[in-house]
This record gives structure tokens, sequence and C-alpha cells, in this order.
């Protein structure tokens, strides 16, 4: 359900603007997308598990935000960003 360090690590590594970089929306909106993607693949055999379900509705409202504000910052970032996670809108 969770990912993994190493996962995490290269998540960074590609989608870090400058060197040491773990914290732009860029990154964090990688590894949200990580978590969302493994947690709705637990959803589809765990049909019942509603606690997690509210847990990815969250992290899917976190993401939501956090691309609203690289798009209001700089529209081709955004662009480009949700043109690499593969993400519709």
């Amino acid at each position: 359900m969770s990912i993994t360090a190493e996962r995490k690590g290269e998540l960074i590594q590609e989608y870090a603007q400058h060197e040491g970089d773990t914290g732009s929306p860029e990154v964090q909106v990688a590894v949200l997308s990580e978590r969302i993607k493994n947690l709705t693949e637990h959803l589809q055999t765990h049909k019942k598990d509603f606690h997690s379900r509210r847990g990815l509705l969250v992290m899917v409202g976190q993401r939501r935000r956090l691309l609203d504000y690289v798009k209001g910052k700089d529209g081709t970032r955004y662009s480009g960003l949700i043109q690499r996670l593969g993400l519709r809108r």
C-alpha cells in the first residue's frame, strides 16, 4: 500500500528541480500520485475498506490543491507536470 524508500528516492530524483530538492510541488505531486495509484489498486481488491478510501480522497484533494498552486504560479510547469505524470485535466 505504501511506497518503498527506493521508489520514493527515484521519484524525488526524477521530479526534483535542483540537487537536494525534496519539497517542491512537483516532487510532492509525484509522490502523492504514486501513493494514490497504489491505494487505488488496494481498494480494487478490498472494496469495503472505507478507512483507506477516505485516506485516498484526502490524498486526491491534497494533490489537486498542489496542482492548482503550480498552475497559478506557472502554467507551462503545470502542463508539463500533468503530462509527465499522465494525469487527466
